[in-house]
């Protein structure tokens, strides 16, 4: 009871339903249209808009570009709705700073494309569809993640 009081000090329960929310709107999304909801694309082919260069002119990102505008925008919303509906308005903060935000956030894009997928990608889909290369690369990033976690964790104590 200890360790999940430690673990889950605000509760389990908000876990469990957005885990279920998430896999069931990409289950959803997948029965329904046959589409898989990663995020990763979403970056490339919005960029199909505004750049003429090959690559973002492939068909695989021109021919998703609306729906996946649209998918990205159901998140925002779907944030939106549970911040004015849900939460008590504290707004959230952190304290690290913005340029390790910004060095983070493009390793974690160029980790994305490196590895044909993000985290959430292959971790929701492709587990999902039981897609051998996204077991490889969930395995990878939490073996990188654990492996990060604890290296932090020595340096600082």
């Amino acid at each position: 009871m200890n360790l999940t009081l430690s673990l889950f000090p605000l509760g389990w329960q908000h876990y469990l339903a957005g885990g279920l929310l998430i896999g069931s709107g990409v289950a959803l999304l997948f029965v329904f249209t046959g589409l898989v909801g990663g995020m990763s694309s979403v970056f490339s082919s919005t960029w199909s808009f505004v750049s003429r260069q090959a690559y973002f002119q492939q068909a695989r990102y021109t021919d998703t570009r609306v729906w996946r505008l649209v998918y990205a925008a159901g998140l925002i919303l779907g944030a939106a709705v549970w911040w004015f509906g849900f939460s008590d308005g504290t707004q959230g903060s952190t304290s690290v700073p913005v340029w390790a935000l910004i060095i983070g956030g493009f390793l974690v894009g160029y980790g994305a494309r490196l590895g044909n997928g993000c985290t959430s990608g292959h971790g929701i889909c492709g587990l999902g569809s039981l897609q051998w290369p996204s077991l490889l690369a969930v395995l990878t990033f939490m073996a990188t993640a654990f492996i990060t976690a604890n290296l932090v964790a020595w340096s600082l104590a």
